[in-house]
């Protein structure tokens, strides 16, 4: 069993608390209260956190996911359960139609027939800045909780991550914006001189990446990345690191 060293804890135990504190901060990620509220004319404190996860990946990428998001928490708690790598290549499309039709085209939608955003609550459905508090937030709650454990249980380590998350999507637009024009942001890099082809990286990939043959070839940008960093502490070589640069 391969043993993580202290950044790697110190990363499991931020983003599982955030899955704990979910109950008091899901309607910030969850798609129905953000249209709920534009429909109404209120840029919520969900829609304004999403505005800020698409301004971070213009620097950081998705290491919101690696690091923060309660759902990619949740997932990693059911690495144990569930190790097994997922389909990648065009199964990973499906996340855009899906954003599409469960996210923007119902939200710009939302805001046309209120007339455009009016006002700014931050606190939108919650009850004393407690999400699960408001009315009917147990379901919304409860079946963000169930599509999580189904992909994670029957498709693979973080499946979801791969095939559903809009917020993925959002944040995979702002790193490809970055990668067009290229400016120093957060990223991988590899020295194949280096690499013993030992394919612990691989192994220990939570997104199922082959990062040995990223390695090898010298290309390291992946729209699947979410930069944990599992791959940099796990080479005894030293053969991947983290950088900022272009």
């Amino acid at each position: 069993m391969i043993k993580f060293p202290a950044r790697q804890k110190i990363r499991r135990a931020m983003i599982i608390l955030s899955f704990v504190l979910l109950p008091a901060t899901f309607v910030y990620i969850s798609c129905p209260v953000i249209i709920r509220g534009a429909s109404q004319g209120v840029a919520t404190g969900g829609l304004i956190v999403f505005v800020l996860l698409f301004i971070s990946s213009l620097l950081l990428g998705r290491l919101w996911c690696g690091w923060l998001c309660p759902g990619g928490g949740l997932q990693e708690i059911y690495i144990l359960l569930n190790d097994k790598n997922v389909r990648t290549g065009r199964m990973n499309l499906l996340k855009y139609p899906i954003f599409l039709f469960i996210l923007f085209i119902p939200l710009i939608s939302a805001i046309r027939s209120a007339g455009g955003l009016k006002t700014i609550d931050l606190f939108y459905y919650t009850d004393q800045g407690i999400s699960i508090a408001q009315q009917g937030s147990y379901t919304i709650f409860f079946v963000q909780i169930a599509f999580f454990t189904a992909f994670a249980l029957l498709a693979g380590k973080r499946a979801f991550c791969h095939y559903f998350c809009p917020i993925a999507v959002i944040l995979i637009t702002g790193r490809k914006i970055r990668d067009l024009f290229r400016w120093p942001a957060l990223q991988l890099s590899s020295d194949a001189g280096r690499c013993s082809n030992c394919r612990r990286c691989s192994a220990t990939c939570p997104m199922s990446l082959d990062v040995n043959l990223m390695v090898r070839q010298g290309i390291m940008e992946n729209s699947e990345c979410i930069l944990c960093g599992c791959c940099v502490d796990v080479c005894s070589e030293n053969a991947i690191s983290y950088s900022f640069g272009r």
